[in-house]
Order: C-alpha cells, then sequence, then structure tokens
C-alpha cells in the first residue's frame, strides 16, 4: 500500500507533527509565554515526543493512537484562540491549523489499511461458516 498518495500523506503526518513540536515550544518559551521568564508551560510538548518516532517510522499502532492524543492539542488550540488576545491568540488558531493537518493525514492513511483488516475480517468469518 506504498502509493505516492501514502508517502505524501505520511510526510503530511510527520511534518505537521515536527512543526506542532516546534510551533508548542516557540510560543510557551519565546512568542508568547504565559509569563516571562517562565518555561515550565513548554513541557506540554512532551506528550507529542512520544509518537515522534513512532510516526516517523510509519508504525500503523502508533499512528492510531497519536490520532487520539493530539485531539488534546486540538482542544487548547481552540480554547486559547479564542479566549487569548493577539500573538497568543494567533498561535493557539496556528496549533489548530497544525492539529487539523495532521489528523487528516493519520486518519486518511490509516483508510486503506483498516479497510483491508475488514475485509480480512468478514473472509474469516465467511470461511468459518
Amino acid at each position: 500500500m506504498n502509493t505516492q498518495r501514502q508517502q505524501l500523506l505520511h510526510g503530511g503526518a510527520v511534518c505537521s507533527l515536527v512543526a506542532l513540536i516546534l510551533l508548542c515550544i516557540a510560543w510557551e518559551t519565546i512568542l508568547a509565554p504565559v509569563r516571562p521568564g517562565v518555561f515550565w508551560p513548554a513541557l506540554k510538548v512532551l506528550p507529542l515526543l512520544l509518537p515522534l518516532r513512532g510516526v516517523l517510522r510509519t508504525d500503523l499502532y502508533t499512528m492510531q493512537w497519536s490520532s487520539m492524543l493530539i485531539l488534546l492539542y486540538f482542544m487548547e488550540g481552540i480554547v486559547r484562540g479564542w479566549s487569548d488576545s493577539g500573538l497568543s491568540a494567533l498561535l493557539g488558531w496556528m496549533e489548530v491549523g497544525l492539529v487539523l493537518i495532521f489528523f487528516t493525514c493519520v486518519v486518511s492513511f490509516l483508510y486503506p489499511y483498516k479497510k483491508a483488516a475488514r475485509a480480512k475480517m468478514r473472509a474469516a468469518s465467511i470461511s468459518k461458516q
């Protein structure tokens, strides 16, 4: 299933995940920290580092659970986009955009694999009857 479309979707997922990690670090340390000189909010990127290796290696299981993990960052981006002002709000909407790109790429990437697995399950259940 390694078509050009799949490679493009995988590349989009990797790029958006790396961009989201970099955005969150820059946001909380340099661009618009919650309080200047306080860097602990940048630790919010740690959960994003967990799936990075698996996404880079195209591990299907990691891509599945990371598509759920990323939704936490979607919620944060929505909240900060609506409630913050100025640059912080803009960064919140950028976070939402990167999350949507990642989520769309991962779900689209996984679709053919899920479809094949369902067909295999159906074939196995038919052969048992």
